[in-house]
């Protein structure tokens, strides 16, 4: 494994991840396009305010499995399943550099593909 390729990876899903919810939340808070006057577009706004909410929350989400994955490979636990201990697939680190679990673990919590409780 190239730790350093796999730093500037985690970097720059990181740099994405922080430009996302930064546009997402001055979005929600109508920086740039004011609340219409007109209860119909207000309508309109608010619903599009619901899907900017769930993309700003899934980018927060995924930035701190990004942040915890490379506080795992400065301390060099990043192959290291947080569950099992064993070993974490290269195939899978290189699917989701981000996940903390084998393959083994994360079916057997429904598919999760990089919570922990421990990062």
């Amino acid at each position: 494994m190239d730790s350093d390729a796999v730093r500037e990876r985690l970097l720059k899903r990181r740099d994405e991840l922080r430009q996302r919810a930064t546009e997402a939340s001055a979005d929600l808070r109508h920086e740039a396009d004011p609340l219409s006057a007109d209860f119909a577009e207000q309508v309109t706004q608010r619903e599009n305010d619901d899907v900017l909410g769930a993309i700003s929350h899934s980018a927060k989400a995924e930035l701190q499995q990004v942040e915890a994955a490379l506080r795992r490979l400065a301390a060099g636990r990043y192959t290291h399943c947080a569950v099992c201990g064993g070993d974490i697939e290269p195939e899978r680190l290189a699917a989701v550099p981000s996940t903390d679990r084998c393959r083994t673990c994360a079916e057997a919590d429904g598919g999760a593909r990089g919570r922990s409780a421990r990062s």
